[in-house]
């Protein structure tokens, strides 16, 4: 049988090497779309195991650990109160909040200069700091509870989000390539229909993902939806353990290079892992809108399909995710940080009204 180097030589008909013309079909995009299919995932599954039942004995890539023991490694059925990472501000902490607010707006300086020392916490802080540790070497996550929203403008809310934030961390990252650091996650499709190309601007479900360049990601609740937007979370490094003991074959397939879609002509795609292991820790990072396409971003007809082990993977991600994961009881003025690095979140579908908008602060 001619081999792939050979059906693609330049200038080598194909009848020549006895292949009809018109009989080699190029490789297809699988059965996938964003929105997860759990029978299409357990049918592709049984597929694969039955072409290949050698699969689970795939040995992991070299240096990838058989299991994670840390408190990153969580199921949800462990929490049983959500008093374990809610924090409620008491009346003195929320006069310190207050405080720094006019503390601020006297410096006359401008909001790219908030910091710990521009707003100041004496009391909230050192404690807001025992938290911030609580994201890289325990659970991973925690819930501020809650910031009076409706006593403040909308500038001011900003100067609390970015202050208190400031003393879990210090560095802000981007959210765009434009530079900004801020973003309003809101449903927009009502106004940009045909534009909008991420689930987080739209009332649909967002399903589990980490976010692109960041260490840690949090949300701040200026106004909840009148129906749904649960917010969910899930150990990414349970996940990784379920992988390791049943499917390496998927944690090898998530460690080698895939088509990352950059919806650009110039350049199409790039190439890189979901799945890293760095200074003995595993991370994570994927969205499955890079690879399925959403709404007004479809996927890109110019770069290579995935595979049938990419989609499983892919699958295999959201559900083992679903799995393990935690709903979080989001209100309005809380301020939600999670460790982006081991953790994956996700969002219910909803239903805004007149009274009650879905509106989101992310930094």
């Amino acid at each position: 049988m001619a081999t792939p180097a050979v059906l693609n030589a330049p200038g080598l008909p194909r009848h020549s090497l006895g292949i009809p013309l018109g009989t080699v079909s190029q490789p297809s995009q699988p059965d996938i779309s964003y929105h997860p299919n759990c029978e299409n995932w357990h049918a592709r599954t049984a597929r694969r195991l039955k072409e290949d039942p050698s699969l689970p004995k795939t040995e992991l890539p070299p240096g990838f650990p058989k299991r994670l023991e840390s408190p990153l490694v969580w199921e949800g059925q462990d929490w049983k109160s959500e008093k374990q990472w809610v924090y409620e501000l008491n009346e003195a902490e929320l006069k310190e909040i207050d405080d720094a607010v006019r503390y601020f707006h006297n410096l006359n300086l401008p909001f790219g200069l908030i910091s710990k020392e521009t707003f100041p916490l004496p009391t909230l802080g050192p404690a807001l700091i025992k938290l911030a540790r609580e994201l890289h070497y325990g659970r991973g996550f925690f819930v501020l509870r809650t910031i009076p929203v409706d006593s403040y403008s909308r500038e001011d809310n900003v100067l609390i989000y970015t202050g208190v934030s400031s003393w879990v961390a210090p560095s802000r990252g981007l959210q765009d390539k434009n530079g900004g650091v801020l973003s309003h996650i809101k449903d927009l499709t009502s106004a940009h229909s045909g534009a909008v190309g991420g689930p987080a601007y739209t009332t649909d479900k967002q399903v589990f993902h980490t976010d692109l360049g960041s260490d840690l990601v949090s949300l701040f609740a200026l106004e909840i939806a009148a129906e749904g937007g649960v917010s969910r979370i899930s150990s990414s490094w349970r996940v990784y353990n379920d992988l390791a003991e049943n499917r390496p074959d998927l944690i090898r397939t998530l460690s080698e290079p895939w088509a990352v879609d950059e919806w650009n002509v110039e350049h199409p795609y790039s190439l890189r892992p979901l799945l890293y292991y760095l200074d003995e820790k595993i991370i994570i990072q994927y969205a499955r809108r890079y690879f399925t396409g959403f709404l007004g971003l479809p996927r890109s007809s110019t770069i290579p399909p995935l595979t049938e082990a990419q989609a499983e993977a892919l699958d295999s991600l959201h559900f083992l995710a679903e799995k393990y994961s935690l709903g979080l009881n989001f209100q309005k003025g809380d301020i939600q940080y999670i460790n982006n690095l081991s953790i994956f979140h996700a969002r219910d579908g909803f239903r805004d009204n007149e009274e009650h908008t879905r509106h989101l602060l992310r930094a």
